[in-house]
């Protein structure tokens, strides 16, 4: 059975995954290092870890796997659930796949490198209407690819 994870810390569009699944009927967990409000439903279920670098990327990635489908804008934690077997899609609705996740890290590498060199200063865009909606489209596309996995 397909289950939702959402590396929830800063995690702009968990209402959108809510009801992408109530409409499939997946159990999702939201995982992070502080109390968030969840829907009221037996189906999500809320994990607060231990404050701490990576310690919600390590529960996430030590629990997907084939099938499963994990919200996160942390790269290194997709290269993890791809590796896994399972499907990894940013809060922007961008598939990370073995082919892309390579190029991925290395361009966060590099970035990482620049903002501490002091070249890059400002964040991303600011997240609008047109980047949910593409979430939704592409969030509805991974979970009808993941069940085919399961079934």
């Amino acid at each position: 059975m397909t289950v939702l994870y959402i590396d929830a810390d800063a995690c702009p569009v968990k209402d959108e995954v809510y009801k992408v699944a109530a409409r499939y009927g997946l159990k999702t967990f939201v995982v992070s290092n502080s109390w968030i409000r969840v829907p009221l439903t037996p189906a999500i279920e809320q994990i607060v870890v231990d404050a701490g670098p990576d310690i919600a990327d390590d529960w996430i990635a030590e629990r997907a796997g084939p099938g499963d489908v994990v919200i996160t804008n942390d790269i290194p934690l997709a290269d993890r659930v791809l590796k896994a077997g399972g499907a990894a899609l940013g809060t922007t609705g961008r598939l990370f796949t073995v082919d892309t996740i390579g190029s991925a890290l290395a361009s966060r590498m590099i970035g990482e490198h620049l903002r501490s060199m002091g070249e890059i200063t400002s964040g991303p865009k600011a997240f609008g209407p047109a980047d949910r909606s593409k979430f939704l489209q592409a969030l509805d596309t991974a979970v009808v690819k993941a069940r085919r996995v399961v079934r």
